[in-house]
């Protein structure tokens, strides 16, 4: 596994997204294959693992603090804080909240350092400065190494920078997902030298080719139920897409999900993608991205191939849309 930055941080060129574990699409894992599947990427090479408190909420942290345990200097943990954590999605940054929450992911994750603490979103009720001065605060006491920002804009993330230097930007950025190019986001991280961990790098799935036109999403377990792009309506519009993908992949002897992830490291040494699984058998699938080295000529082969594609549908509901940062 190779390595790379964000910001002054070392990490594996691809990490684990953990979301996954305690449910959100699906249901929640039983606890022995969330850690099974945890010790497995670390095993091959895997040292960067993504998880918040809202995840479960509370069960991702304490599957990757129990799984990552016996090893816990040689892997990097990122956790996340932010909501309010109360049967809504409503936020809360304050500074005293944040000082509340920090303590609880220690506890859960059994360590005594975050090594990469993201604002989950960005509170418009807190300013980022008073944000930024807390994180500043924990990494000197050395609680938190580093200080990150979720679905922040570029405005944002430059006045948290200003406080305390921010080492990486996470949002969503895939295949069909690619506002980032456009919104001034990662131009500003590489402006700064601020690393970015694309999200949900497969499209909820999407660019795996597994869903199709008679994929159904349980209301009552799945976030995608509520995602514009993967209803009925639209998804049989976006399956062009993935049609195509699959074809490219054959070609290229990869599947869908290994071009999707080597199109994103190859779009930069700063990025790092968090792909996220349920199992060992999907874990070794998207690591076999890392042997598909894709040149300058094949991702402008794909990214000219794509345009012709519109994708349509949100990429998430309104209720998840309404906390994404549009200031300047």
């Amino acid at each position: 596994m190779q390595q790379r930055r964000l910001g002054t941080m070392q990490v594996s060129e691809t990490g684990l997204g953990c979301m996954n574990f305690a449910g959100n699409y699906n249901a929640p894992v039983p606890k022995a294959q969330a850690i099974r599947t945890i010790r497995t990427a670390f095993e091959n090479g895997v040292t960067f693992f993504d998880t918040a408190e809202v995840y479960g909420p509370y069960t991702s942290e304490e599957f990757v603090g129990e799984a990552v345990a016996p090893f816990r200097d040689k892997v990097q943990i990122a956790t996340k804080f932010g909501f309010a954590i109360d049967g809504t999605i409503a936020l809360n940054s304050r500074p005293a909240h944040i000082r509340k929450v920090v303590e609880q992911s220690l506890r859960r994750l059994r360590t005594d350092y975050i090594d990469l603490y993201y604002q989950h979103r960005v509170d418009p009720a807190v300013p980022i400065e008073d944000v930024a001065g807390v994180l500043k605060d924990l990494i000197a006491q050395g609680k938190v190494r580093h200080f990150g920002l979720s679905e922040a804009s570029a405005g944002t993330i430059r006045r948290a920078h200003a406080v305390q230097p921010v080492a990486a930007v996470q949002s969503e950025y895939s295949l069909w997902t690619r506002h980032v190019e456009l919104n001034g986001v990662l131009a500003t991280c590489r402006e700064l030298g601020i690393g970015f961990v694309p999200w949900s790098p497969l499209g909820a799935g999407f660019l795996t080719g597994t869903i199709d036109t008679n994929t159904t999403f349980d209301p009552k377990l799945d976030f995608r139920a509520g995602f514009p792009r993967l209803s009925k309506e639209f998804l049989k519009l976006n399956m062009p897409i993935v049609e195509w993908l699959k074809v490219y992949a054959a070609g290229k002897g990869a599947t869908p999900t290994q071009v999707a992830l080597a199109w994103l490291l190859a779009k930069g040494p700063d990025i790092v993608p968090i792909p996220g699984t349920r199992s060992e058998a999907h874990l070794l699938e998207n690591l076999g991205a890392q042997r598909l080295r894709l040149t300058v000529a094949d991702v402008q082969e794909i990214d000219t191939r794509l345009s012709r594609y519109p994708v349509y549908g949100d990429r998430m509901g309104k209720d998840h849309m309404s906390s994404i940062d549009y200031s300047v």
